[in-house]
């Protein structure tokens, strides 16, 4: 078995957290039980590229127990657990290339080897397995059944590539469904954004006037925990639909430009490039905290703060500080990559329960249909969300009531007034 991670030696200890995370995604289990009796990916070649984290290695536990043959690469270069890597080469024989602080060389090596695995079915964090096969080896475009994409960013890039029309196999968006992005994006973010932040720097949170760029679902959660931390939230938006929602929901908006001398913490959430910008860091305070929690280090545009910078120093694992001409230092946080995986633990195992889930069934379910699908991107089928759903209740110990046949019967009728 060919793998390439940091230290086998690390194996046991990963194995422990594996299996901690467990204990907190019942979900999950339930369905790896269901696949090990059914095996209903039997003989089907996956290439994961996501986050090598304990959850996403119960995930690739689960797909290998349905019967696929897995091979894991890391879906960003600072995001890997050694530790987890380690424990699925050796203890459960699943090839993982994936090493944290890996280069950009190493990484995309890494993606080669994903697509070397000669996939039936891809699994995405970000697009990067899908957009590599459709620019350098489309020769294989027709042996792929589907895909799967779990991030924002990567809906974001396979959608244009649909409305282009070039995206050749069908995706499911697992990003897209309400057991993920209502919790995975809103609740996983917001807390693990939070504790990245904190483990890198170690400030108090409270008094602070801290900048959310966006407000997606992501962005919703952490403006939430933030409060919650004391602080004094700023939202900045390009959406006047979502920018009216945040003052509702009781957040000062305005744009970065004028959030910029006035914030202490900014941390970008929104898919999108140079979201803080030169012009934002010549105006912004002495000892600015500056992080990113969307999947791709391009919010924050880095290469003109260091040509802005007299010196870069690394003050802190996890923290570069950038020496401006005029005294100042801006500090970045996990190189602007997700800071929440960079500097801490990513999402909590629960609600990555729910995440993974979907990722499950979304691969069965595109292994039995994928003669019926178009080649575009897909929402996952609501029956699989609200099964999620309801299993997590379940797990949680939590019962709802159901409809009677008379109100049913009331709902689909038309013919009740008032």
């Amino acid at each position: 078995m060919e793998y390439d991670v940091k230290d086998l030696n690390l194996a046991e200890g990963g194995r422990r957290r594996i299996e901690w995370a467990d204990r907190e995604m019942p979900v999950l289990r339930q369905i790896r039980e269901r696949f090990a009796k059914e095996r209903p990916l039997e003989g089907v070649r996956i290439s994961a590229c996501l986050h090598v984290t304990t959850e996403t290695a119960n995930l690739m536990r689960t797909l290998q127990a349905g019967g696929a043959d897995v091979v894991l690469v890391a879906s960003n270069p600072l995001s890997t657990q050694d530790d987890v890597a380690a424990a699925l080469v050796n203890v459960y024989e699943i090839p993982v290339f994936a090493i944290k602080g890996e280069d950009n060389a190493t990484y995309y090596k890494h993606i080669e080897a994903a697509i070397a695995h000669k996939p039936h079915i891809t699994m995405d964090d970000g697009a990067d397995v899908v957009s590599t096969l459709h620019q350098s080896h489309r020769d294989w475009l027709p042996n792929v059944i589907g895909g799967t994409e779990e991030t924002t960013t990567g809906v974001i890039r396979l959608r244009a590539m649909a409305k282009d029309g070039a995206l050749e196999f069908p995706v499911i968006a697992v990003n897209d469904a309400m057991t993920k992005h209502l919790f995975d994006n809103r609740y996983g973010t917001g807390q693990s954004t939070i504790d990245g932040i904190i483990r890198a720097t170690n400030v108090l949170l409270a008094g602070k006037t801290f900048v959310v760029g966006g407000y997606g679902w992501c962005a919703r959660g952490l403006a939430m925990r933030a409060r919650g931390m004391g602080a004094n939230v700023i939202v900045t938006e390009v959406d006047p639909m979502k920018a009216l929602e945040a003052v509702m929901d009781g957040f000062r908006v305005m744009p970065m430009a004028e959030a910029a001398p006035i914030g202490d913490i900014f941390c970008t959430l929104t898919g999108d490039i140079n979201v803080i910008d030169k012009h934002h860091f010549e105006i912004m305070k002495d000892g600015a905290i500056v992080s990113n929690s969307g999947h791709f280090n391009v919010e924050i545009n880095i290469p003109a703060l260091e040509e802005m910078a007299e010196e870069k120093r690394r003050v802190r694992p996890f923290v570069d500080a950038y020496y401006l001409p005029d005294g100042r230092v801006i500090h970045i946080l996990g190189e602007g990559r997700l800071v929440n995986l960079a500097a801490a633990e990513g999402h909590p195992a629960s609600v990555m329960d729910m995440s993974f889930a979907n990722q499950a069934l979304s691969a069965e379910y595109m292994y039995q249909h994928a003669s019926e699908l178009k080649k575009t991107v897909y929402t996952v089928p609501e029956e699989i969300d609200r099964e999620i759903a309801r299993l997590k209740l379940e797990a949680m110990g939590v019962k709802i009531d159901t409809l009677t046949e008379e109100q049913i019967e009331y709902l689909n009728s038309w013919q009740h007034g008032t």
